[in-house]
Parts: C-alpha cells; sequence; structure tokens
C-alpha cells in the first residue's frame, strides 16, 4: 500500500473574506513595510496570485491547503493556532503539524522562486 503524502499547510498573517482582501491589498501598497504577511506578499501581488507561485502550486505534486489565521484557528482550535506565529508553512502528518517554514524564514525571502526552492529542497 502507497503510503499518503504529507500535506502542506500555508498560513497566512491575515483573516479571510473580501473586505479583509482588500484592505490588505490597500495595506500592502500604502504602507509596505508594516505589513504583518509576508506569505501573503510572496505568493500574491495587489490583486492576484504570483505568477511563479500559481504555476508552481498548480504543477506541484505537493497536497497543499491554504489558510487565513481565523480559518487555522477554527480549524485547530485557537488554543493551539496561539502557539503558532504566522505566517507560517506547516507539513500534517500522521504525527500531526511540524514546522516546515518558519515566520522569520519566511520574512527573509525576497520572492517566490526563493520559497519554491525552500519548499522543493525540505520536501
Amino acid at each position: 500500500m502507497k503510503k499518503k503524502s504529507a500535506q502542506l499547510v500555508f498560513v497566512y498573517n491575515a483573516n479571510s473574506g473580501t473586505r479583509n482582501s482588500i484592505l490588505d491589498s490597500m495595506h500592502k501598497v500604502l504602507s509596505p513595510s508594516t505589513y504583518q504577511c509576508s506569505l501573503c506578499v510572496i505568493t500574491f501581488g495587489i490583486v492576484s496570485e504570483n505568477r511563479e507561485w500559481k504555476k508552481f502550486r498548480e504543477e506541484s505534486n505537493l497536497q497543499m491547503d491554504f489558510l487565513h489565521k481565523d480559518e487555522f484557528a477554527q480549524q485547530i482550535g485557537n488554543q493551539v493556532a496561539e502557539k503558532y506565529s504566522l505566517p507560517i508553512v506547516l507539513v500534517e502528518e500522521n504525527e500531526g503539524l511540524r514546522v516546515l517554514v518558519e515566520t522569520e524564514e519566511l520574512n527573509q525571502l525576497e520572492s517566490a522562486k526563493n520559497l519554491i526552492d525552500l519548499i522543493q529542497k525540505r520536501t
């Protein structure tokens, strides 16, 4: 029997919803240095998904789930969610969640290519 592959869980440091998405886009434009979600900046532009990231996501054999911080907290519980610094990339395995890319690392990445390279190296 083939073992089920691990799933990557990307958690944005932003809340879900259209209103929040519009506010986040405005924040990226008006005050990019104070925007709190480097994962958002890397994977999305002002109004659409980064082309290089989208291509990787669509062509990858990796299972990926994308959650906003409110969705993440709802899915795993507030007390567990509060243990994680966001944004973050986790791996969901039989044993639970483990960190693949920490917040500090995401904050240092400059492009979607950097994130793609890091994911490919660690998976």
